[in-house]
């Protein structure tokens, strides 16, 4: 049984550790060693995730459960955590020193000390993850509290980190991918193969023990877990993409939300872009999908929001459904969804993913009714694709998806086999990472947010500077409501704040900027959309914001 405070000290050597290919074989040395149990949850927790999709669990875990069980672990007040985190900006380090001060207090007193492991370590969370109802708060703070007690000050520094899910150490789903692959190599694995695993499992602990059985082959498509969906890259025009693709399967760019739909005999599930499970929140869609013709399937579509006019509803109020718990039925009747499948990926046992869209359009047209078709036109001419442009934008929707007929479905992938032409202005997918506080009748609320892009080699998040403007004062005091509880530090008039929120940001322009850690800035921007939708890893690189700069006005590379 591998102790947790192994798992801690690798935490600690890779963050220490600046380049991608030493961290990879520090965690390739560490995930060799254990055994499968561990291996399945380790995989995970260097990443700073907890669960897998699959299993529909979160950890519910803010800054003020964290901080009230540390408190009563180990007899500090929350004032003075506050304190230090002031000090520090990290609650892991926060932690760690108020772990290194403890009074035993309360059950902590009367045990007797021992390791800590990884499993249990699993087994609080998993007990954490799983509370519900009035008393949910308090069960969550015991269970922390407990591993705080027997922790360490290292430990209690990546428990810390874990419960808030942001490990803060520079391993992703391609470093773990890749290290993975080094760990495993003598029996088979490499790169290619736990990418294919993980894109048709979504699971990288699930990968790893079979990467060390040999057996990563007999991965596929199951029910119930759901994988990556595929993506549509930008096109320059409608010309272009017919110039790359040829004769085009050419279907409306929905103004909705993705879903992907499990269905086995009359049991349904929905996950959302971000593989969030959503059933209990979509029961119209929960009832179309058991019409489906099959014993069992995993369809791709789009669920939109009908307004009385017919036209799509704002983008906003369809994510209002997929995040209503309560009261669905009331919210359902004053914002009605409408299900649009344009793909299928499993049908009746086997996975469908190897055979080119042409046929897996004419299998999803035998077992789905023409109303809940993405309608689609196969043709190479620009004339044609240009008027269902027009209808599409008419019709209140973004625009138009040109796909190649002989395309493969292609998880969690983003490429030239689906081009979307929108006429809408570049944009930007950015994390928010801090936010102030407003002034005047707006002091109550976050006024403005600290965005940041991904850095691709490191992980980390870059700042880019703050959006102030694109808000209502409704839409201000639900996100300053919402990231209340995502609140890791405050220092006057600016809080930072726990990545876990995209905005979708427009500007006027890309300006070089040394006053920021990308070293670029946004001229006017303005909040378009929060990105409920999207997961931290569909956030933009600073890559993407190099090259957008580098196209301005023709810029050439200096």
């Amino acid at each position: 049984m591998t102790s947790f405070l192994a798992f801690a000290e690798l935490c600690q050597k890779v963050e220490a550790t600046a380049g991608s290919l030493e961290k990879i074989n520090l965690v390739a040395a560490f995930l060799s060693s254990l055994d499968e149990p561990e291996l399945s949850v380790a995989c995970s927790y260097v990443m700073g995730t907890i669960f897998p999709p699959s299993q529909s669990l979160a950890m519910g875990v803010g800054p003020s459960i964290l901080y009230e069980a540390l408190s009563k672990a180990c007899g500090c007040s929350t004032e003075q955590i506050g304190e230090m985190l002031r000090a520090t900006g990290d609650p892991g380090l926060v932690a760690a020193g108020v772990v290194e001060k403890r009074r035993p207090i309360g059950f902590a007193a009367f045990q007797e000390s021992r390791p800590l492991s990884i499993a249990d370590v699993s087994e609080r969370f998993m007990a954490v993850a799983r509370a519900s109802g009035k008393k949910s708060q308090d069960i969550k703070v015991k269970n922390l509290q407990y591993l705080f007690s027997l922790a360490s000050p290292l430990e209690a520094r990546y428990i810390a980190r874990l419960a808030i899910e942001d490990m803060r150490i520079g391993i992703g789903e391609g470093g773990m991918r890749d290290a993975i692959a080094l760990a495993f190599h003598e029996i088979g694995a490499d790169a290619e193969r736990v990418e294919q695993a993980y894109n048709l499992t979504n699971d990288m602990g699930l990968v790893a023990v079979n990467a060390r059985r040999g057996t990563l082959a007999e991965l596929s498509i199951m029910i119930h877990r759901p994988i990556k969906m595929m993506l549509a890259q930008l096109g320059e025009s409608i010309a272009s993409a017919l110039g790359e693709i040829g004769t085009a399967a050419i279907e409306w760019k929905y103004d909705g939300a993705r879903v992907q739909i499990h269905k086995d005999a009359d049991h349904v599930w929905i996950f959302s872009r971000r593989l969030e499970n959503v059933t209990a929140s979509l029961p119209e869609i929960v009832q179309t999908a058991k019409e489906i013709r099959a014993q069992s399937a995993i369809l791709d579509g789009e669920a939109v929001a009908i307004g009385k006019d017919g036209r799509p509803m704002a983008f906003q109020d369809i994510l209002k459904r997929f995040r209503r718990k309560y009261n669905v039925e009331k919210l359902a009747a004053r914002i009605p969804l409408r299900l649009f499948l344009f793909d299928l990926i499993y049908l009746d046992g086997r996975s469908v993913t190897d055979l080119p869209l042409r046929e897996r359009r004419d299998l999803l047209e035998k077992i789905a009714d023409p109303g809940i078709l993405a309608d689609q036109v196969v043709s190479a001419s620009k004339e044609a694709a240009e008027e269902i442009y027009r209808q599409a934008l008419a019709a209140g929707h973004e625009g138009i998806i040109l796909k190649n007929p002989a395309s493969v479905y292609a998880p969690g992938k983003r490429g030239k086999n689906w081009l979307k032409i929108k006429p809408v202005m570049e944009t930007l997918d950015l994390v928010v990472i801090g936010a102030k506080w407003g002034e005047g009748r707006r002091a109550s609320l976050l006024g403005s947010y600290r965005l940041g892009c991904q850095d691709a080699a490191t992980g980390n998040l870059l700042d880019m500077g703050f959006v102030a403007t694109g808000f209502t004062d409704e839409s201000l005091a639900e996100l300053t409501e919402m990231f209340r509880e995502l609140i890791v530090l405050e220092k006057g008039m600016e809080v930072e704040i726990k990545p876990a929120v995209i905005f979708e940001v427009a500007y006027e322009e890309i300006q070089k900027s040394p006053n920021y850690s990308s070293g670029y800035a946004l001229r006017f921007p303005r909040m378009v959309a929060v990105r409920y939708d999207k997961s931290l890893e569909e956030a933009d690189s600073l890559e993407r914001v190099v090259s957008l700069y580098r196209g301005q006005r023709g810029r050439v590379i200096p």
